[in-house]
This record gives structure tokens, C-alpha cells and sequence, in this order.
């Protein structure tokens, strides 16, 4: 399969930007789940300015990784194999029909799960702390599909080994 150069160059800077993403959340995630995230974690964030900072890092980190990866680098990538692409959903339909991720609703839920983060931030600790759980949960989806993805990559020699 012949890909344009620019195209190619393109599929490579997103590979590197998902890789870094991936590396940034995987680390916050760390640091903010070490324990369990509880609805008193939620309600002492006004007090304790470096966990606020840290689940802050995590919420943004997440919702980028989510966006570099299903808006950006999937349509690339699957344009590079020679597939339609369209709506975001149509994307993520035809990346769980190829393997990708396991399910684009899941994914689609992910989408919802972040908008609960930064929506409920300030309302309510409980449904904050239940977002925040549920999206650690979902880190390693995430993950996986960053890894399925660049492994893709490099197999068909688009990505050079790291």
C-alpha cells in the first residue's frame, strides 16, 4: 500500500503525540489512584491544592489522549489504509470492526465519562469521585488502543521502532 508522503508524515507526528499522551496519563493516573478515589478525596480538593492540580492533570490528560486519539489520529490512519471515514462514530465503528478497541460505544461512553469530570467538578463529590474511578478504569483502553495502534504502525514499516 502506497501512502502520500505528507500523509505519512502526519501519521507519524500523531504516533509520537498519542505515545507522549499515553506516557503523561499513565503517569497522572499513577499518582492519582494510588488509592482509591473517594467522595472525601472530591470534597477536600478546595483544600488540598497539589491533589486538585494532580486530578485536574489526570481529567485533561485523559480527555486529549481521547481526542488525539478518535478524532485525529484514527480518521489518518484509517485513510492511510485505504478506508472511508466520516463522523466520529463511523471511525470508531470501522476501528472496532478491525480490532482496534473493543467497542465504540465504550468509546462513546469515555466521551460522556470526561464530559461528567469537568462538569461535576465543582457540583457534586460523589458523581466526581464515581467519574473519576470509572475513567481510571478506562486508562487502560486507552492504552491499549495507543499500543494496537502504533504496533499497526510499525508493522507496516509507517512508524519506526522506538
Amino acid at each position: 500500500m502506497r501512502i502520500e508522503p505528507e500523509q505519512l508524515e502526519r501519521l507519524r507526528f500523531l504516533a509520537r503525540v498519542v505515545q507522549r499522551e499515553q506516557q503523561h496519563l499513565l503517569s497522572t493516573d499513577q499518582r492519582v489512584f494510588a488509592q482509591p478515589f473517594t467522595a472525601a478525596r472530591a470534597r477536600g480538593l478546595a483544600e488540598n491544592v497539589d491533589e486538585a492540580e494532580r486530578v485536574e492533570a489526570f481529567v485533561s490528560r485523559f480527555g486529549r489522549l481521547q481526542d488525539t486519539l478518535g478524532d485525529k489520529l484514527l480518521p489518518v490512519f484509517l485513510n492511510a489504509l485505504g478506508e472511508r471515514t466520516g463522523a466520529v462514530i463511523d471511525n470508531l465503528d470501522r476501528a472496532e470492526k478491525l480490532g482496534y478497541i473493543p467497542s465504540s460505544d465504550d468509546w462513546l461512553a469515555l466521551r460522556k465519562l470526561r464530559s461528567q469530570m469537568v462538569h461535576e467538578y465543582i457540583e457534586d463529590p460523589t458523581t466526581l469521585a464515581d467519574a473519576l474511578q470509572a475513567g481510571h478504569e478506562y486508562v487502560p483502553t486507552l492504552s491499549a488502543f495507543v499500543e494496537r495502534l502504533i504496533d499497526d504502525l510499525r508493522q507496516r514499516g509507517w512508524v519506526k521502532p522506538s
